[in-house]
């Protein structure tokens, strides 16, 4: 909440002898509770706490003008209504963010079971089904594909031949160069055009859509890789 302005707040010293007893402690009184005020961010119960502060301290001789209250009353009736707009216009943004968010979330639904292709240098690979990957190419050139184990050993080379710019599949059986089956687990891929070393996409079937909060926002589910926030779906298979 913005703070209301400062107000400059004084008793007359000119008072007649029999009250500045009175005057100097109801003044000294007011201070406190005015500084007190101030100190804060002022809500509207303090705002009318510092209105009557300001009432009592004033010099019965000399009060305040009149219109110096309206002013007052003025500028905050003002910044009240500035802040009411500020709180419906953040509540109506939460609502209308809310709403895209599970529009999103629902209609992301109806990948469930599709296949998509997603960024990872990682396969599984389950022993049996070939693997469908992509190749992010940002220009023409030759592009190769190698198969790594766990242990970092390159158990197949696969090249693609002169490709355009953009995304290129590839198919991987699960053998490796001798044409023998590898056992099943996880591989890594590596693709390079020349020198440059080029981003992989692995195809997984979708299993799930969820919100993971304003940082990732819609993810997917993707068999075989994990979570996957909606941005990153290269291709709907």
């Amino acid at each position: 909440m913005s703070t209301i302005p400062s107000y400059s707040i004084t008793g007359n010293s000119t008072g007649t002898s029999s009250s500045s007893s009175s005057s100097s402690s109801s003044s000294s009184s007011s201070t406190s509770s005015v500084n007190s005020a101030l100190s804060s961010t002022m809500t509207q119960a303090d705002f009318l706490q510092l209105m009557t502060a300001q009432l009592q301290a004033q010099d019965p001789t000399n009060p305040v003008d009149n219109s110096q209250f309206v002013s007052q009353m003025a500028q905050f009736s003002q910044l009240s209504a500035t802040q009411q707009l500020d709180t419906d216009l953040q509540t109506f943004s939460s609502n209308v963010s809310s709403a895209m968010q599970t529009s999103q979330v629902l209609n992301s639904s109806n990948l469930v079971n599709r296949q998509v292709m997603v960024p990872s240098s990682t396969v599984s690979f389950d022993g049996s089904d070939s693997v469908t990957g992509a190749v992010n190419v940002p220009s023409s050139g030759s592009v190769s594909v190698q198969v790594l184990d766990a242990s970092g050993n390159v158990v197949r080379t696969m090249s693609l031949g002169n490709q355009s710019a953009g995304l290129s599949q590839f198919t991987w059986d699960g053998t490796d160069d001798n044409g023998n089956a590898v056992a099943q687990g996880t591989y890594t891929l590596s693709a390079t055009s020349g020198s440059t070393s080029l981003n992989t996409y692995v195809a997984g079937t979708v299993t799930g859509v969820g919100y993971g909060g304003s940082s990732l926002g819609t993810y997917l589910q993707v068999s075989g890789v994990g979570g996957v926030s909606l941005g990153q779906v290269a291709q709907i298979l």
